[in-house]
């Protein structure tokens, strides 16, 4: 295995060339502009919410990192797509438990462990939907969140339900991408940058209007 290898597993691209997946390279302005807004809205409630403008680094980064990728297109880069992602996913579910269970650091630490083996494992463990069986357990963690917090907080439920429905409807424009090559050859992944970025900005802006615990 060569971190140099080429990576060709969308619709749009056919070769090696820089600029071979034009709509999947751009579209992740999505994720800076998701950033950007978000930032917004924490600055006009007094911007200090650390917690909370850590994950919208991160979010610039998976927008930076996935560029990186879908341009490059090689083995190594890919990496500089998916721990950012990754970052972000095991970095919210920590604040979460945190912000709206009320859950101590530590305790919270050892679930957030517990959670990110058992996401490797249903990873490792089964294959197909176009690798996106790995981001399933992050959906049901949103689904489950959402169903916990629906009595005790309202708005925040909605705000992570809303998420939870969005990134479900992310994950079908990701799984069809190579299945809808032959009808339409850009491929439906730039849609799951688009609609991922909103599942971010929707996150960030839940936690942001919790507010601190």
């Amino acid at each position: 295995m060569s971190w140099r290898e080429t990576i060709l597993d969308y619709c749009e691209r056919l070769d090696d060339r820089f600029w071979s997946e034009p709509l999947n390279a751009v579209s992740n302005a999505a994720f800076l502009i998701s950033a950007v807004s978000a930032y917004a809205i924490l600055r006009r409630r007094d911007g200090r919410d650390l917690p909370a403008l850590a994950l919208i680094g991160v979010t610039a980064i998976v927008g930076l990192g996935s560029f990186a990728f879908h341009t490059l297109a090689t083995r190594g880069a890919m990496l500089l797509d998916v721990i950012p992602i990754a970052i972000f996913i095991y970095g919210y579910f920590f604040l979460a438990l945190r912000r709206f269970f009320g859950l101590g650091a530590w305790t919270a630490a050892g679930v957030t462990f517990a959670f990110a083996a058992a996401s490797y494992t249903v990873d490792a463990s089964f294959t197909g939907l176009n690798g996106s069986i790995a981001y399933l357990p992050a959906l049901a963690a949103l689904i489950s969140f959402s169903a916990l917090l629906r009595s005790r907080d309202p708005e925040t439920s909605k705000g992570l339900g809303l998420s939870a429905t969005t990134f479900a409807a992310s994950l079908v424009f990701r799984t069809m991408d190579r299945d809808v090559c032959g009808v339409f050859a850009l491929g439906t992944h730039f849609v799951w940058h688009m609609l991922n970025a909103l599942v971010l900005w929707l996150l960030l802006t839940t936690a942001i209007k919790r507010g601190p615990a």
